[in-house]
């Protein structure tokens, strides 16, 4: 079956994950683990994406991620291409380090922001990489330790900063590092603590020289509180009490099922019409299509679903009006590589024909998100060659860098 395309809608949550190849493990040592923060944060404050939560397990990642005007997939690429080459290079390996393409899932802010934080941050408690709670209150590879003002928050690039650790958490993270701002004092009312909003109102040095992970931080604390030693300690406790709740059947499945609870009996149980009940034209034309019955990529009540997948259908509409033709990037590629167009679509074996398929496959699906039907009807071979191609031509593509 074709993969669907992303929803890559700007402003929508997404949970994304990515697992090493064969389930290997892409961080070996910490070194692996900081190389990949120090690309991530650097890449979020450029394209001022913000990200809720993360962690790094050793065979794969997790990050929530609200974007901005960057695509995600531009976002993932950056970060995920150029560690894989700084992780290949340090460990003299080469070929692919992920598993196929990242996973998505776009998630609806009420109420799943606040649970999938807590189910992101448990995951190495769950994973056995510490032994209890405590100990995950100092974990350094997961962002809940920064949320409790341990240390220095990794995701502030230290390239940004040009400053030493110091000198910029005096000015940058004054309010979420202990000791230095622990609660603010009301000097009118010194019984009274200074909230959140109190903290930046004003000209301010601290307010103005703040990261956008500081801001993200700030954002997830004050579901907790008004005041930081309020919000961390509510923080804390909501984090703690996922332990005992075990799986979350709603985070998983698709569409309507998450909607209901994650109560797939329940849902099935209903009559049609109680399952999917008669709306708009635009939201029947979206379960027409068995859309909002159950989409993989959406995490969200039906409601949302129908909403981000009419949206996002407006979004892919103009794209697929936008973007090259097929037949236009197959005479692209065979200009470039001094190839007559109908080789690349004959069944020659020669390795000049068979990379430029590669390339043409690989780009189609991975760049201009064509499906491999697609694809495989343009150059007349089979969809499961197509996906083969793909993979050849991620390689191949190294060769051509200016292509």
């Amino acid at each position: 079956m074709p993969r669907q395309p992303r929803l890559d809608v700007p402003g929508l949550l997404q949970h994304v994950m990515a697992r090493g190849i064969e389930r290997r493990e892409i961080f070996k040592d910490d070194k692996d683990r900081k190389s990949f923060l120090d690309r991530l944060s650097t890449i979020l404050e450029e394209t001022q994406t913000q990200c809720y939560a993360w962690a790094l397990i050793p065979n794969h990642f997790h990050l929530l991620l609200r974007t901005g005007l960057t695509p995600l997939s531009k976002v993932m690429r950056r970060l995920m291409t150029g560690y894989a080459v700084t992780f290949n290079r340090r460990h003299k390996r080469s070929g692919h380090l992920f598993q196929n393409r990242y996973k998505s899932i776009v998630c609806e802010d009420d109420p799943y922001l606040l649970e999938l934080i807590r189910y992101i941050y448990l995951n190495p408690l769950r994973a056995s990489l510490v032994k209890d709670f405590k100990e995950l209150d100092k974990y350094p590879w997961t962002g809940h330790s920064y949320i409790l003002g341990k240390k220095r928050n990794p995701l502030i690039p230290e390239a940004f900063t040009g400053k030493s650790f110091s000198a910029a958490r005096r000015i940058a993270f004054s309010q979420f590092h202990p000791g230095l701002k622990k609660e603010q004092t009301n000097h009118e009312n010194p019984a009274s603590p200074v909230k959140f909003e109190d903290h930046f109102t004003g000209v301010d040095p601290i307010k103005d020289s703040k990261f956008l992970a500081e801001k993200t931080i700030e954002d997830v604390l004050l579901h907790f509180g008004d005041t930081l030693t309020v919000a961390r300690t509510r923080y804390r406790q909501f984090i703690k009490n996922g332990i005992d709740e075990g799986t979350r059947p709603e985070l998983q499945g698709g569409g309507l099922i998450r909607s209901a609870g994650g109560n797939k009996a329940d849902l099935l149980g209903r009559k049609k019409e109680e399952r999917d009940p008669p709306d708009s034209p635009e939201r029947a034309q979206a379960r027409d299509g068995g859309l909002g019955k159950g989409d993989e990529r959406i995490l969200g009540s039906g409601d949302f679903v129908t909403e981000t997948l009419i949206k996002s259908g407006e979004e892919w509409e103009k794209h697929q009006r936008d973007r090259m033709s097929l037949q236009e990037l197959i005479e692209k590629v065979a200009s470039y590589l001094d190839l007559k167009t109908e080789r690349i679509i004959s069944a020659s074996r020669r390795k000049e024909i068979t990379e430029a398929r590669a390339l043409v496959c690989h780009l189609a699906i991975n760049d201009l998100s064509y499906s491999a039907s697609e694809v495989a009807r343009s150059l007349a071979i089979s969809r499961v060659n197509a996906g083969r191609c793909a993979e050849r031509g991620k390689i191949v593509l190294d060769n051509y860098k200016d292509l």
